[in-house]
């Protein structure tokens, strides 16, 4: 473990040790849990976020195809190729 030193206003500092007497835990528990909690909610989308990629996603799904369906197979049969050969990381042979 690495020991910190942080510098918290006094109504933090109250919450902090209420909670710590309420759970029969160390301050230090109660801020390393209290971290890792705020870690995992900010690897989410907050809602407004989410509606935002639901709409952009909505507005892909209606935008019409400038592409033939010969040209997306073509593109299609082209990767398949390459992937067969190795991909681009692949020594010329």
């Amino acid at each position: 473990m690495v020991k910190m030193t942080f510098t918290f206003d006094e109504v933090t500092v109250e919450i902090l040790r209420r909670t710590s007497a309420r759970l029969k835990k160390p301050n230090s528990v109660v801020v390393r849990e209290a971290i890792q909690n705020y870690a995992e909610s900010a690897d989410r989308l907050s809602d407004d976020e989410r509606r935002h990629m639901v709409r952009l996603l909505d507005r892909i799904v209606d935008s019409p195809t400038n592409r033939t369906g010969v040209s997306v197979d073509k593109e299609i049969r082209d990767i398949r190729a390459t992937r067969r050969r190795g991909g681009r990381r692949s020594p010329s042979r």
